[in-house]
């Protein structure tokens, strides 16, 4: 027998070497994502800076800004913790109907965001089946800003829900045993066990549910109404710029858009990364 050692055999990998798999990754991406947003960029460097500021701070586009993100703020606060109630419940608890519930959350998904905007219109407009029993109360959900903040949260809902629901599956109830036997309470237990560890989940699934809903339009134009300054969201101005073929103005309004977006998602994205380190986990 030989003394030279054999060669160590190369590992069979499904998908090509790491050199081709990342170039053709990088290629997706750019023809996917990087090339549309350069066209973007690209076009609105074609405006002089008081033509940008006049598109983009305008008082009707500055409306629809503070519209579209804090409705789209108090929408994703609302799904975090309904979101988790209902994943706790999903995984929690057993019984009758609960794949059907289940089914139910994914709806939002696979339901056309026309077809929903219709549907919560009909529910909750004046002579909607809810609606012509709350506005003789002077309660009013559909055409003003309320609607938009339901319509948010319905298209939301499923991004928190099917984020925190596996974390809360692979969670160690080991531990909540140990907590209850040293005499910790629900509360304690939910505080200091649980929640740390479903906490990046649920900061991931709030940002998911935020990033949706700001660029959502479908749903949100049917139940808004559009009054401009009161109920005309920022997709619906960028649209209206479109109609009028101030393309530049549109893709300036986008581009506002777009940053914000991205740093609000960077500045989540840092909390998920702080409270992994946090929790001892690797960032």
């Amino acid at each position: 027998m030989s003394g030279k050692k054999s060669a160590p055999r190369r590992a069979k990998r499904v998908l090509p070497g790491f050199g081709l798999t990342l170039g053709y990754t990088l290629f997706y991406l750019s023809i996917i994502v990087l090339i549309p947003l350069l066209v973007l960029l690209l076009k609105t460097f074609t405006m002089t800076w008081p033509q940008f500021w006049e598109a983009v701070a305008s008082p009707r586009v500055l409306a629809s800004y503070r519209l579209t993100f804090g409705a789209s703020f108090i929408a994703a606060c609302v799904n975090l913790v309904f979101g988790l109630l209902i994943a706790w419940v999903l995984v929690r608890y057993k019984f009758p109907g609960k794949k059907i519930v289940d089914a139910l959350v994914d709806l939002p998904f696979a339901l056309p965001t026309a077809v929903a905007g219709i549907s919560l219109t009909a529910l909750l407009a004046g002579n909607g089946w809810v609606g012509q029993y709350l506005e003789p109360l002077g309660i009013q959900l559909a055409f003003n800003p309320n609607g938009i903040v339901i319509a948010l949260i319905f298209i939301g809902l499923p991004f928190v829900v099917r984020t925190v629901q596996p974390v809360l599956e692979d969670s160690e109830k080991e531990l909540e045993e140990a907590a209850t036997s040293l005499g910790a309470t629900r509360w304690q237990i939910f505080r200091h066990v649980i929640l740390p560890a479903i906490m990046p989940a649920l900061l991931t699934g709030f940002a998911m549910a935020f990033a949706r809903a700001v660029g959502e339009y479908g749903s949100v134009i049917f139940i808004a109404g559009n009054m401009p300054m009161v109920s005309e969201i920022t997709p619906l101005i960028i649209i209206g710029k479109l109609e009028q073929y101030d393309y530049a103005g549109a893709t300036a309004v986008a581009v506002v858009m777009l940053v914000i977006s991205f740093v609000l998602l960077l500045v989540i994205n840092a909390l998920q990364a702080w409270q992994r380190r946090h929790a001892g986990a690797p960032a």
